[in-house]
């Protein structure tokens, strides 16, 4: 089993299944004790926001707002640095603890020994 999980999740209400299924995936993977980084870009670059992962609804879903703070809690959360610069979203806009990081960080982390990436 990978030792590291990276989620790259592009979706957001546009996409609701697909978006709950990476925060369902990288929450479990946390409270199964795997290391975790999501990466935030495309449409879920707004769930980085105070207050945006209450807006999404999907039934028979686990709220986002409760992912969003079990993946915080015990694993990293990082907006894509273009993804941001295109919603005009800064550091000091994010929920804390969620950096701002580009496309080399990302393949620096999934290039790792033993890490899986996916993609939602």
């Amino acid at each position: 089993m990978a030792k590291k999980l990276v989620i790259k999740v592009t979706a957001g209400a546009d996409a609701p299944e697909r978006c709950s299924q990476a925060f369902t995936v990288a929450a479990v993977a946390v409270a199964s004790g795997v290391e975790v980084s999501l990466w935030l870009t495309g449409e879920s670059s707004w769930f980085a926001l105070p207050g945006r992962a209450a807006e999404f609804e999907l039934p028979h879903a686990a709220p986002l707002p409760d992912l969003l703070d079990s993946i915080l809690a015990g694993g990293g959360i990082t907006l894509c640095t273009q993804c941001a610069a295109r919603r005009e979203i800064t550091e000091k806009d994010v929920l804390e603890g969620v950096r701002i990081a580009g496309a080399q960080v990302f393949v620096q982390e999934i290039m790792g020994e033993e890490t899986q990436a996916l993609v939602y």
